[in-house]
């Protein structure tokens, strides 16, 4: 079993707390701290381990308090840089090298974006439950078996970008940022082919876009696509 709690997802902030029952994390932790607190309903204490993927503020902007609240933050040293993170609640972290929190295994890999040293995670549990953690990318080479439990991005759909683009609503330049740097639609659908699908119970798409999205549209065509539960992250 896996609690998974959205505390928002956009690029205005993203942080999700995620729970198996016995030890608790955050990954994320893009906004404010006293915004995560009220979220959590001030529980700072039942959470081991923050996962930060990328240095981008709406990421990593809660950082900084996090450590200073007694709470771990596991990164890559890019990032840890990037962001000006040091001190001894700060666990530097490596693609592919293993680490626990708790009931958690987790195994960092790396990923595509415009920062300096992104992660994903994949997270496993005592009980046999498998996560995949994915966001902030445009291309990921790993594959993964036995999941039951993927929290992916889905930030936009390449029609509507460009009819927005064409429309005028969107610039060229925006769009070629947007395709180097996000999981869109069809990527999110190439994802779920190419891996083990067959056990996943749920589905968490993320960080959509406000204007170049479509909520329900997403939401049915993986469904459509998987047959798992898909829920659509709270923005």
């Amino acid at each position: 079993m896996i609690d998974i709690q959205c505390l928002g997802s956009s690029s205005a902030g993203n942080a999700y707390r995620i729970s198996d029952g016995h030890t608790e994390l955050l990954l994320e932790a893009g906004f404010p701290y006293k915004s995560i607190q009220r979220a959590l309903q001030f529980k700072m204490s039942d959470i081991a381990g923050c996962l930060i993927t990328h240095e981008h503020l709406d990421h990593s902007k809660a950082a900084p308090d996090i450590m200073r609240a007694g709470i771990n933050i596991y990164t890559s040293a890019g990032t840890a840089t990037a962001r000006g993170l040091s001190g001894h609640r700060l666990k530097v972290i490596k693609a592919l090298e293993q680490f626990t929190i708790g009931t958690w295994t987790i195994l960092p890999f790396g990923i595509q974006h415009d920062v300096e040293e992104p992660l994903g995670f994949l997270l496993a549990n005592q009980d046999g439950d498998k996560l995949v953690f994915l966001t902030d990318t445009y291309y990921c080479r790993h594959r993964f078996r036995d999941l039951t439990h993927i929290m992916v991005e889905c930030n936009y759909s390449l029609d509507i970008v460009n009819e927005r683009v064409a429309a005028g609503h969107l610039h060229p330049a925006q769009k070629k940022r947007l395709l180097r740097s996000h999981f869109g639609l069809e990527h999110v659908k190439d994802f779920l082919k190419a891996n083990d699908t067959r056990s996943v119970e749920e589905i968490w798409l993320l960080h959509l876009s406000d204007g170049n999205s479509d909520a329900e549209r997403f939401k049915r065509e993986i469904q459509e696509t998987t047959g798992a539960l898909v829920v659509v992250a709270d923005r």
